[in-house]
């Protein structure tokens, strides 16, 4: 068992340091709002910290979950971040979406002073941090990688590393593509249905069964035809996950029409007031067209 500091208690990161409580890891949690990270501990126990660099001392390993670059860096490297509390050879863990660019920026000064930087995005939504069957697509140095794959392994079904700093985060890109093209597809099938007077669930039952079978058809479609989003991953956090692939393939060269077409979707939905709604709400951005 090992002594865990877990950066970040949103909708991911509450469940997923509870699992490591849970396994017998010696787990302290930082909160950017204390009150999240006194409920953790009243529902977990383990111990709270009011700073990340307060967190991480004497910490094996340094889990994160937070927002986005600006967060991490915070964390991180700001003021009373967890590298200024962090031993030389610890391991920091990165389990929030960011760019590769702040991924190996903070690999590289986490070197500096002998820590260990794996990226280590995640996917499986709030039910896959919940249930603890997470897929985690990693980067970094095989050595860093290798010691905290038992760690991760306790909330995941999946764990890999990928390559070098940044494939965990190049890898969760590609996962965001094909979503965002898969739940458009699904929402043109479905609205498609109801145009035509077909019963959807009726349609699901079948075309489920052959090539058009997926996870978020399985997972979503009835929520979807019950006009029901307020669950799931959010459009604000989707949209801000496409615009890292879509910086990112301006840099590499790649082309991605339909990431940037559906991103516009996304953009419609929050105009709808949608930002917080699940992404399958794509489906009723069509609705609103009628």
């Amino acid at each position: 068992m090992a002594k865990v500091a877990f950066l970040g208690l949103g909708v991911m990161g509450y469940p997923m340091a509870g699992h490591l409580q849970a396994a017998g890891h010696e787990v302290t949690v930082y909160n950017r709002t204390a009150a999240k990270a006194e409920a953790w501990v009243a529902q977990h126990g383990g111990a709270m910290a009011t700073t990340p660099k307060e967190a991480a001392q004497g910490a094996e390993f340094v889990m994160a979950c937070v927002g986005n670059d600006d967060d991490l860096r915070m964390v991180c490297t700001g003021e009373n971040g967890a590298f200024d509390g962090m031993a030389d050879g610890t391991t920091f863990v990165d389990h929030t979406t960011v760019s590769a660019k702040v991924t190996r920026e903070l690999y590289a000064a986490g070197q500096s002073k002998g820590i260990a930087f794996v990226d280590a995005p995640i996917s499986g939504g709030q039910a896959g941090a919940e249930n603890g069957v997470l897929s985690i697509m990693c980067g970094g140095d095989q050595a860093a990688y290798d010691a905290a794959e038992p760690i991760m392994q306790v909330y995941s079904k999946i764990c890999r590393r990928i390559g070098d700093s940044g494939a965990g985060q190049m890898t969760k890109m590609s996962n965001q593509i094909a979503i965002a093209g898969l739940v458009q597809g699904l929402s043109e099938a479905l609205h498609f249905a109801e145009k035509a007077g077909l019963d959807g669930r009726s349609v699901v039952e079948v075309i489920s069964q052959g090539a058009a079978g997926s996870w978020q058809m399985a997972n979503r479609y009835e929520t979807m035809l019950d006009d029901h989003f307020e669950h799931g991953f959010a459009v604000d956090w989707m949209r801000k996950d496409l615009g890292i692939c879509l910086e990112t393939a301006n840099e590499t060269g790649a082309s991605l029409p339909v990431t940037a077409l559906v991103d516009q979707f996304y953009k419609d939905v929050q105009k709808l007031g949608g930002g917080r709604w699940d992404t399958s709400s794509l489906f009723k951005r069509l609705r609103a067209l009628d």
